[in-house]
C-alpha cells in the first residue's frame, strides 16, 4: 500500500510520519487489497477558546469503493487512533460484502448451469 501524508498548518516530524505508517500501514492485515492511503493531519483553526484542535483525514483507495474518515481531537496521536479504529470497521463491512456478493455469484451460476444427460 502507498500512504501518502499531508500536513496542514503543522510540522511533520519523523515520529508523526512514522505513528501514521505504522497505524494505518496496520489496515492491511484486515483487507490486503488497499491501493492507496492519503492522510491529511493538521490544526482544526488557531483559533478555538480551549486550546489547539487536531484533525486527522483518512481516504483508503479500494477496488469498488472509496472509504473516507475523518476525526477531530484534542491530541494529534488520539485523532489518528480514531481515524484508523473507524476505517477498520469499515474494512470488515466491506470485506464481509465482498464475500456475499462472491458467494451470492457463485449461487447463480451454479443455479443457471445445465447438464447434458
Amino acid at each position: 500500500m502507498n500512504i501518502q501524508i499531508t500536513g496542514r498548518g503543522i510540522e511533520l516530524t519523523e515520529p508523526i510520519k512514522s505513528y501514521i505508517e505504522k497505524k494505518i500501514g496496520g489496515l492491511e492485515k484486515f483487507y490486503d487489497r488497499i491501493l492507496k492511503a492519503d492522510v491529511k493531519v493538521g490544526k482544526e483553526t488557531d483559533h478555538h477558546l480551549k486550546g489547539d484542535i487536531f484533525m486527522c483525514e483518512c481516504r483508503l483507495d479500494v477496488p469498488g469503493v472509496d472509504l473516507f474518515a475523518s476525526k477531530n481531537e484534542k491530541n494529534l496521536y488520539k485523532a489518528i487512533d480514531k481515524v484508523r479504529d473507524y476505517l477498520e470497521g469499515e474494512l470488515k463491512k466491506h470485506k464481509i460484502l465482498q464475500r456475499e456478493k462472491i458467494k451470492k455469484d457463485k449461487r447463480l451460476v451454479r443455479s443457471e448451469k445445465e447438464y447434458k444427460i
